[in-house]
């Protein structure tokens, strides 16, 4: 018997409404017949048979709603299978004992790409989560394939070893066989000698398992936010963590923190690690965007370039850094020469707030997001021409000092540049 998942619905959206089942229990059913139709705030997908068979059941009316990895229903593989029994009654019965082990063997699934939703007609393959020759189970996740509207997992249709055709990047339309699933009798055997070391392993094992298995978008989730796998909690149909459990993790980073911290007391030293000083980082990071992410920021820079813009403020309460200031600004000029403004402060301000949210000092070149491990602050300054806006290099390492001596620094440039043209 094959489930039929709900698949990944792509990103931001976390649920579907089933729209029309297009066949009745009991009625046989093609692999890769469409079944059932679904309908989300963005795209409809359509939900193929996974086998030939029969539908066994439909545990979702039209008109419910469902979360991705949801079994909507299951096919019942038997009737395909009496097929070859029946096709040949006059063969002999050791004839028959002999090819039913050879076919079981020799027996290969597809994997194929559904379909990706409305006036989607390609994707391109993400990151494969297994290697050609690995065995893998039914239903773990293979390959995510991302699209300009929504990011699709494929899951393996059968237990056996994995042989891969297209390799990560190639772009593939619906249909397509991307690799296949072999050999599923020939994996059954090991499987009890790999379970008793397993067993031994006990929790380690497990939290192994686990960290392996993770679909290619909850692995980007993690390597972006840094997050531990074993300290989110899985809310998966089958245990497993899904997109929305390790979204909920990066939000909350506090509690996420505090219980690895809880955990892990004792290695003080390999959690000091990852605060490596700021010169043992590359001073840039480039990160390929997926094809949904190209597709935002396509649309996004039309937007700038066609419709109006708005600028928003807000205010904020200087209260304090005013008093703060009036208190040490004599003091400030006796000890470093300068004078104490509150550019210093907006500036300490605004490396806190891209050092905290990473993509706003970024940009995009082609393809790909440059995220930057240096802040450079541009200072506005006003000449005869006009206004100019020299740039502070490595603001974050500088003081308060350093920053008012620097923008000084700038100001007398720019006022001297068109002079001494």
């Amino acid at each position: 018997m094959a489930d039929i998942l709900t698949p990944a619905l792509g990103e931001s959206v976390s649920e579907a409404t089933i729209a029309k089942w297009s066949k009745k229990v009991g009625d046989p059913v093609r692999k890769d017949e469409v079944l059932v139709e679904l309908e989300t705030d963005k795209v409809s997908l359509e939900v193929v048979s996974p086998s030939d068979g029969t539908l066994g059941d439909i545990r979702f009316a039209e008109g419910d709603t469902v979360m991705p990895g949801a079994i909507l229903g299951s096919v019942t593989e038997g009737a395909a299978a009496a097929k070859p029994a029946a096709a040949a009654p006059a063969a002999p019965a050791k004839a028959e004992a002999a090819s039913a082990p050879a076919a079981a063997a020799s027996a290969s699934v597809d994997i194929t790409i559904p379909v990706m939703g409305e006036s989607v007609a390609e994707g391109a393959i993400g990151k494969w989560s297994r290697k050609t020759g690995d065995a893998v189970k039914k239903d773990e996740i293979l390959v995510e394939i991302e699209t300009d509207k929504v990011a699709l997992e494929i899951a393996s249709p059968a237990d056996g070893v994995l042989t891969i055709s297209v390799d990560e990047g190639a772009t593939v339309t619906p249909g397509q066989v991307i690799g296949s699933i072999s050999g599923s009798g020939g994996v059954a055997a090991p499987a009890p000698a790999a379970a008793a070391p397993k067993a031994a392993s006990a929790n380690a094992g497990s939290a192994q398992v686990s960290n392996d298995t993770l679909s290619p978008a909850v692995q980007r989730v993690v390597a972006e936010n840094n997050l531990d796998p074993k300290s989110i909690a899985p809310t998966g149909p089958k245990g497993n963590i899904t997109k929305g459990d390790a979204l909920a993790a990066a939000a909350s980073p506090a509690p996420a923190a505090a219980a690895q911290a809880f955990t892990a007391p004792t290695p003080a030293p390999v959690a000091a690690a990852p605060a490596a000083p700021r010169a043992d980082q590359p001073r840039e990071e480039r990160v390929k965007m997926t094809r949904l992410r190209q597709t935002i920021a396509r649309r996004l820079k039309e937007s700038q370039n066609t419709a109006a813009q708005l600028t928003t403020f807000n205010e904020v309460d200087m209260t304090n850094v005013m008093a703060l200031r009036n208190q040490y600004k004599e003091a400030f000029e006796k000890a470093h020469g300068v004078k104490l403004g509150f550019m210093s402060f907006f500036t300490k301000a605004v490396v806190a707030a891209l050092k905290e949210i990473p993509a706003v000092n970024a940009e995009i070149d082609g393809t790909d997001i440059i995220y930057k491990n240096h802040y450079d602050i541009g200072v506005a300054v006003g000449t005869e021409k006009g206004l100019v806006v020299p740039v502070l290099r490595d603001a974050d390492t500088l003081s308060l000092a350093g920053i008012e001596k620097g923008i000084g620094a700038l100001g007398k440039d720019a006022t001297a540049a068109p002079t001494a043209r």
